[in-house]
């Protein structure tokens, strides 16, 4: 049996947790599953809730970066993801590594701001 040296590393979200990621609505997320064929948690138990694993996650990073980062409509955003799911994953990719350095460069400046 192989040691898990990343204590943080779950195999299942609840729709609560990954709605916290997004900073979304649970119903946003639900809407989504609807709109997105991509876009299927696992159901369990009789109430049928909701388990995102990190595929999922995956997909709605990149629906969350297509509709509300860069304002696609929802059907845009189906296009883009049915037809060039490669192209919009690396556009997320770099807008996420952009928007990180960015951040830095702030934290720089206030920190030099500081020193004057």
């Amino acid at each position: 049996m192989a040691l898990n040296l990343n204590k943080n590393l779950k195999l299942y979200y609840s729709i609560k947790e990954v709605a916290e990621m997004f900073d979304l609505n649970e119903s946003t997320l639900r809407y989504w599953e609807q709109e997105f064929p991509s876009l299927k948690p696992k159901t369990s138990g009789s109430a049928k809730t909701r388990q995102y694993q990190e595929k999922d996650i995956e997909q709605i990073r990149l629906i969350h970066n297509l509709v509300k980062v860069r304002g696609f409509k929802i059907a845009s955003a189906r296009k883009i993801l049915t037809q060039n799911k490669k192209g919009a994953d690396r556009k997320a990719d770099v807008l996420g590594w952009l928007i990180d350095i960015r951040t830095e460069l702030q934290a720089l400046k206030k920190q030099l701001d500081y020193l004057q």
